[in-house]
């Protein structure tokens, strides 16, 4: 997919192939944070090394009033384009990962986003 690219000054920089973003929440269950927080770390590790189209995976610990979220993760996802989106959909190590963690969750959000 190419969009055009807008620098920092506001003018176009022509067209380029749009990198995607993935912003997904999870709902964790009660109990369940340090072994889905786990799990999802060594995802993001090992996508980071097999992946050459992913250029970042962050886990990210929303805050709450007096301390971490416990109830909820999220992930920032940045891929080169649509193809290493795919690769990384049809890598095995996600079906192993969602299998892994399915019971550790109530809810799941994705957000698939241009950047």
């Amino acid at each position: 997919m190419e969009s055009p690219a807008i620098g920092a000054d506001g003018r176009s920089r022509g067209n380029v192939m749009a990198k995607i973003c993935l912003v997904v929440e999870f709902h964790i269950k009660e109990g369940a944070h340090e072994a889905f927080n786990t799990i999802i770390r060594e995802h993001a590790a090992g996508t980071l090394q097999d992946e050459p189209g992913c250029e970042r995976f962050d886990v990210l610990q929303p805050k709450g009033k007096s301390g971490p979220d416990l109830s909820r993760i999220m992930l920032v996802e940045v891929y080169a384009d649509d193809d290493a989106l795919a690769a990384h959909t049809a890598n095995p190590r996600l079906a192993r990962t969602r299998a892994a963690y399915a019971d550790l969750i109530s809810d799941r959000k994705i957000h698939l986003c241009n950047l």
